[in-house]
């Protein structure tokens, strides 16, 4: 089968998940030059239909495994891909952890790596992509050079720099006479709403359309900043409107009162470029990180050069993840 022929056939289909998976995936094998999991040497290494306990304890089947490569699963069309993949996400342990996550919808692809202490990385594509020979190689790996996806980067690496541009910030703001205490406080909340924002607990990236709307008036940075993260903070205090959206409440300690510092615009450019990173593959260490070297600036050299252990991380990251 040709890429054209496959988009066009499938670029007309609307079915079910269960009418669409299979014959989906073995029209796909078709056109990249690969055996079905029925034409294998091999079914306990690669299959359809894999049964698995999830990590809930309930049961259920991938929809397509290759033992070190990848688990698949699909959706039906337009379905949310992102429920395809936090559901197999549950199958992962069963599956032996395999280095790849791919979900579809039969027009839309989704490639996320799955390598342990690694920064995530999603590749995506749509149907029409297929026509291209990079996209192709891109399948041809998942099947069989998984490592070729392998992100070059670890988790620890990405927390370490991330940890040295908050210390360019926390100069700054010292410099501008704002006590260590404050500026470690401040820093962990802007910390935290940048997790908080990757994991769906501050939806439709607010807290960076926020920095994206205050860097439109570079001049008038500071006041503003202080401004809109003040009723940001609020509203994550004690729950309630933001804007268009609704912001739950967080508990803990760390938004107990709305008190904000303000960024000049040096400052928010840095954030800004800190928010385009997947915040919920760095370390949640880097809130003790954060809040031991703000606290004594001697020891700013040794950002990134020490976690805190994880008790105390918990202390400032459970109440407000955990108990909200």
């Amino acid at each position: 089968m040709t890429p054209e022929q496959f988009i066009d056939k499938w670029s007309r289909a609307d079915r079910t998940e269960r009418q669409a998976a299979q014959e989906h995936f073995i029209d796909l094998c078709r056109v990249i030059g690969e055996a079905t999991p029925n034409e294998a040497d091999d079914p306990d290494t690669y299959s359809f239909e894999k049964g698995v306990s999830k990590t809930d304890g309930s049961s259920g089947f991938a929809d397509i495994w290759k033992r070190g490569c990848f688990g698949w699963e699909y959706k039906k069309d337009r379905a949310n891909l992102d429920r395809a993949y936090q559901q197999l996400q549950l199958y992962s342990v069963a599956l032996e952890n395999p280095p790849l996550l791919v979900v579809s919808d039969t027009k839309r692809f989704r490639i996320y790596t799955n390598w342990t202490n690694t920064v995530q990385e999603k590749h995506e594509f749509t149907l029409e992509d297929l026509t291209h020979t990079e996209t192709r190689e891109l399948l041809k790996n998942v099947f069989h050079n998984p490592e070729k996806l392998k992100p070059a980067k670890t988790r620890e690496q990405v927390t370490k720099e991330a940890a040295k541009e908050f210390s360019t910030i926390a100069e700054r703001l010292r410099m501008a006479g704002h006590a260590p205490e404050k500026v470690a406080h401040f820093l962990n909340r802007l910390v935290f709403c940048l997790f908080a924002e990757d994991v769906n607990l501050l939806q439709d990236d607010l807290f960076k359309r926020l920095l994206d709307t205050l860097a439109k008036r570079r001049e008038q940075v500071p006041e503003r900043s202080q401004k809109m993260l003040a009723e940001l903070f609020a509203n994550m205090c004690g729950g309630g409107e933001f804007g268009l959206e609704h912001i739950i409440h967080f508990n803990g300690g760390l938004f107990d009162d709305d008190e904000a510092l303000p960024l000049d615009a040096d400052s928010l450019d840095i954030l800004r470029g800190l928010a385009k990173q997947d915040w919920s593959s760095i370390d949640p260490s880097i809130f003790g990180t954060l809040f031991e070297r703000f606290l004594d600036p001697d020891k700013r050299a040794q950002i990134g050069a020490h976690y805190t252990d994880p008790e105390k991380i918990m202390m400032i990251v459970e109440p407000v993840i955990v108990r909200s």
